[in-house]
């Protein structure tokens, strides 16, 4: 299994606001090897908000098909409107492999 992380960086007051966005039903329930989607908020920050969405599949293959689908590229549309600035002031993908689990 692998965790496909993307650490978000907001605005200062955006990240939970954002965070409901990343778990709402959708395409990604339906791709294949797609297993779960949790997002959690960095605390102590004081100078920007932080996300972090973890997305765990079964392979990076299953993970590859979702990101190059059409369902991938319609969840990740921006808005139309161009003058309203983001919130977002970055952000960096990181691929773990899960190595050892204790439930």
């Amino acid at each position: 299994m692998i965790i496909v992380t993307n650490r978000i960086k907001t605005k200062l007051g955006f990240a939970a606001k954002m965070a409901q966005m990343f778990t709402r039903p959708g395409a990604l329930q339906t791709m294949e090897g797609f297993v779960k989607v949790e997002v959690l908020l960095t605390k102590n920050l004081s100078e920007y908000d932080e996300l972090n969405v973890n997305m765990y599949w079964n392979t990076i293959e299953d993970f590859s098909k979702w990101k190059n689908s059409d369902a991938f590229k319609e969840a990740h549309k921006g808005p139309t409107n161009t003058e309203q600035d983001s919130p977002i002031l970055g952000s960096e993908i990181i691929i773990s492999e899960v190595a050892s689990i204790l439930e």
